[in-house]
């Protein structure tokens, strides 16, 4: 019965897998070529140096036998010789000397060089996987599927004998058994060529069992084990740190979180302990085989000897040669299991990195409405700066609306108008929309509030408007023009956001404000947005002004920021980046309400006649703003000024009574207030 359900598991396993739009098997061949590729493209010498191994290795592997037929056919002679003369002896042990010396300091320059430059080749390959990770679309990381190939490629790429390095490493140990059989098959089939079928027979099994081993080994162990790493590595992060630091104390969180842990590790340990059991298995099985073996070339020597009156010496080098072909055949059949398995490996890493992140024109896009094409003729300018004409404009779109081949220039303006029509958004596996059919317009210069509960829909709504997701119905125009004709990145950089979540990099201050490397860190411009987002007193207690370095990290001197402090941080990076377009997604949660509104003031001067979007669930922003977008359950209920939402008396007009209270100093109502 659970044979046979774990037939069925193993099936059902296979399907999905089939299903996965992500995930594509290579073939072995494919893949070792793949392999080879980026050994040429990385690091050429070491084909050379695997090339050379590749003969000295195997040299080694039977010049001792040979050695030993030459030392007893002399030894014979000279024992039969009246005058003994072991003058040829010597002679022949010096140069065999010399020449397995030679050989076996090539054989380790060789195999340490290898080493290294195999570890430098999978390095370069591990900054191919993470460039891919950091060039991934946002969205795609919130894919289950997604995270469990970049997990897989990892495991790819994380070790010195499995995955990527694995096969390098198969490669070689291939070349140096092929050379081994080619030069032993020949001792094998003049002693008797019926010796080949039973070894080649006992070889068969042995490398069947060990395949059996590897499959089961993968697929009962190292592809359930991928949600594991996971966990493993999201508790280590978690108990280690700082920001969980103080819940875990306060809340008394050590004990749970030590058997939370506790948990996760014995579901590795487990698999790791049944991968283990496996292989004692097998190499039983393989060292039962093994003394078949050779019990059937020991028995055709001595047959050799007794009646074919072969020499000692010859006994002694067919001796060897044989147990060197047995030897080299097994280790052949294992090689091919393994590189099977690395096999496997090597294609989630390929089909991580095949993953289409790049985009292409109007992808995922409904067919546009001839209202586009007429204002984008406005919209688009040639790349010397001048309005394109009408026609070139609507001749270029033409080639564009049913088969986008290549992207369209982001409009050289500083007035960009932005249009949401009938925006729907659901996120992988949900049963509703998270926004649902919000038509909505945001002009040049305008000052945007989207305000509404927790769970109301005004982050995807900034998610979508920054592109990090693309609407899965409606579309999102750019003066007129929809924006998955724009390639993302230039896209971006109409943005300058600030989120309530701020990640701190082990940086110095100035590049944690510019986002750019040193080279090109502005640091005059660091210190004057720094202080113009309230970090001023700050930076003037600091011993290295902006060249402070951040986080403990990497540096033992580095210092961290306070909450309220990492938020302003936050501000002086949209500074920093002055785009047209600023995005505040409720940073300040760390402020008490009226520190809020007074701190939206002043980023409100600071960034004069820039567009702006406020995203809060309280009111500090509204005041200020043109117009206000009330959401609640993923649609936007109301949309309006300050006044004419409150002369409606709906949902805004509430939820400002109610707050309003808040907003008060020494006993006097903020301007805020009604």
């Amino acid at each position: 019965m659970s044979e046979k359900k774990e037939k069925e598991d193993n099936e059902k396993k296979k399907e999905e897998e089939k299903k996965n739009p992500y995930h594509h098997e290579y073939s072995v061949f494919s893949n070792m070529k793949y392999i080879l590729g980026k050994i040429r493209l990385y690091c050429p010498i070491l084909l050379g140096l695997m090339i050379t191994g590749i003969f000295s290795q195997s040299i080694v592997q039977y010049l001792a036998s040979f050695i030993g037929k030459f030392v007893i056919d002399i030894v014979q002679v000279q024992s039969a010789s009246v005058q003994k003369d072991f003058t040829p002896l010597i002679r022949v042990l010096l140069i065999a000397c010399a020449i397995e010396l030679v050989i076996m300091l090539l054989n380790a320059i060789t195999s340490n060089r290898c080493w290294y430059y195999m570890i430098n080749t999978r390095m370069r390959i591990i900054t191919e996987r993470v460039k891919k990770a950091l060039s991934m679309n946002y969205q795609m990381f919130e894919e289950p599927d997604v995270l469990d190939m970049e997990q897989k490629a990892q495991q790819a790429t994380g070790g010195n004998t499995n995955g990527i390095e694995g096969m390098m490493h198969n490669i070689h140990d291939l070349g140096i058994n092929a050379v081994l059989l080619l030069i032993t098959l020949t001792t094998v089939v003049v002693l008797d060529w019926r010796m080949l079928i039973v070894l080649g027979m006992v070889g068969a099994l042995q490398h069947l069992f060990f395949t059996y081993t590897v499959k089961k080994d993968r697929r009962e162990v190292w592809d359930k084990l991928a949600p594991t790493w996971r966990k493993i590595g999201y508790m280590q992060q978690s108990v280690q740190n700082f920001d969980y630091a103080k819940d875990i104390r306060l809340f008394s969180m050590k004990g749970w979180l030590s058997e939370k842990q506790h948990e996760v590790l014995m579901e590795k340990q487990d698999k790791m302990l049944y991968s283990r059991t496996l292989w004692i298995y097998n190499s039983a099985f393989a060292h039962g085989l093994s003394m078949i073996s050779t019990a059937v070339i020991y028995a055709v020597m001595i047959f050799a000897v007794v009646d074919q009156n072969l020499s000692i010496g010859n006994f002694t080098l067919y001796l060897g040669l044989a147990m060197n072909f047995t030897s080299a055949m097994t280790s052949t059949l294992n090689t091919l299991g393994t590189i099977k398995k690395n096999s496997h490996d090597v294609s989630y890493f390929r089909a991580f990195i095949d993953m289409q992140t790049e985009e292409k024109p109007g992808e995922s896009f409904s067919v546009l409405t001839t209202n586009n094409k007429d204002t984008a003729s406005s919209a688009l300018t040639t790349e010397d700066g001048d309005e394109a004409s009408s026609a070139s404009i609507h001749k270029k779109w033409n080639q564009n609306v049913d088969q986008p081949h290549e992207f369209l220039p982001i409009p050289k303006t500083d007035n960009y108008t932005f249009t949401f029509r009938n925006v729907c958004f659901r996120y992988a596996g949900a049963k509703q929309d998270a926004l649902h059919n919000l038509n909505l317009t945001f002009s040049a210069g305008e000052r945007l509030a989207v305000v509404g509960l927790n769970g109301a829909g005004k982050t995807t709504f900034v998610k979508l408007l920054c592109r990090l997701y693309d609407p899965t119905e409606g579309e999102i125009l750019l003066n007129g023009v929809d924006i998955r004709l724009f390639k993302r990145n230039d896209y971006y950089r109409l943005f300058a956001p600030v989120f309530q979540n701020v990640e701190l990099f082990a940086f110095p201050m100035a590049e944690n404000v510019s986002m750019l490397p040193p080279d090109q860190t502005d640091r005059d411009k660091s210190r004057e947005c720094l202080i113009q987002s309230g970090l001023g007193d700050k930076l003037a207690g600091l011993k290295d002004g902006v060249d402070t370095e951040l986080l403990k990290i990497i540096y033992d001197d580095g210092i961290d920021l306070s909450g309220g402090e990492k938020q302003k941080l936050a501000l002086a990076r949209a500074l920093y980046k002055n785009a047209p377009i600023m995005v505040l997604d409720e940073p300040t949660a760390a402020l008490d309400a009226l520190a809020e509104y007074n701190l939206y003031c002043n980023f409100d001067k600071i960034i004069g006649s820039k567009s702006a979007v406020y995203i809060s669930h309280r009111l500090s922003s509204t005041r200020f703003c043109h117009h206000i977008a009330m959401f609640a359950n993923g649609e936007m209920v109301e949309y309006g000024t300050h006044e004419e939402l409150l002369h409606k008396d709906g949902a805004y007009a509430e939820m400002f009574r109610i707050q309003s209270q808040y907003y008060k100093e020494e006993g006097k109502e903020a301007v805020f207030s009604e």
